[in-house]
């Protein structure tokens, strides 16, 4: 597919979707809409849905050049959003929620970080100039004390890994995908599947010398969310160790 003329966009933005038949014409409709003047891709990566999403994710993309829609089989997010960056054409590469929980328009400030010499640009709930929208207090308390954790462990001063709104240029991504273990090989999953993946590229990004760059935002809460509180959590701390051992032995 040609972009604007072009067999390679500027901009790919990577949307995993699992299930969301409810709101992908919404969301495609405000991305498509602040991406139309850009030379962009947007990239709807589907994680075995059982829904009509990929049904009307691909109606779409049928009238709108932009849009092109990958179909994976249920592996989780974190196997979703590595298809969807290894597939990624564009010199500058995101990653972001489907519920557009982050506004659209960090994107602007995370390439400004990318043009002024930071390889990954992210999106932060905490710190200042952040703020959090009606999220509930036991959730922010498992959080914090989860990045704890990884502060401890892997990337100290990094007060936020886990907002799935993240941004990288094309070098970056090419040396640190490749490192990645973790989730490249995931199986099918019955349920949805949260991880601790953004810990690991974060980890490598930084391991490897690509300046992570902070965009402190104000981001909602969205109340259909898929994240089980006690069993993701389990499961992100021991993606955290997993990174931590696999540093230890050397296989990065």
């Amino acid at each position: 597919m040609t972009m604007h003329g072009q067999s390679t966009p500027e901009i790919t933005v990577v949307i995993p979707v699992y299930n969301e038949a409810h709101r992908i014409g919404r969301t495609l409709e405000a991305v498509v809409s602040f991406f139309v003047s850009r030379d962009a891709e947007i990239l709807i990566v589907d994680d075995g849905s059982t829904d009509d999403t990929i049904a009307l994710a691909e109606e779409i993309a049928s009238n709108t050049p932009m849009v092109r829609v990958l179909a994976e089989k249920h592996r989780g997010k974190a196997a979703t959003v590595l298809s969807g960056l290894e597939s990624a054409r564009g010199n500058i590469v995101g990653f972001m929620d489907a519920d557009l929980a982050t506004p659209l328009d960090t994107w602007d400030r995370c390439e400004e970080a990318l043009r002024n010499g930071a390889g990954v640009a992210i999106a932060s709930r905490e710190g200042v100039g952040s703020n959090r929208l009606n999220e509930p207090a036991y959730r922010h308390v498992m959080g914090r004390i989860f990045n704890g954790l990884v502060r401890l462990l892997l990337l100290p001063g990094i007060d936020d890994t886990q907002c799935g709104f993240k941004v990288f240029t094309r070098a970056t991504l090419d040396d640190v995908l490749p490192r990645m273990l973790l989730y490249r090989d995931a199986r099918e999953v019955r349920t949805a599947r949260v991880t601790a993946f953004d810990v690991e590229l974060l980890y490598l990004a930084r391991k490897y010398d690509h300046e992570i760059a902070i965009i402190p935002i104000t981001w909602e809460y969205g109340e259909q969310s898929k994240v089980n509180p006690l069993t993701d959590t389990i499961q992100n701390v021991l993606d955290v160790l997993k990174v931590k051992i696999n540093d230890i032995r050397g296989r990065y």
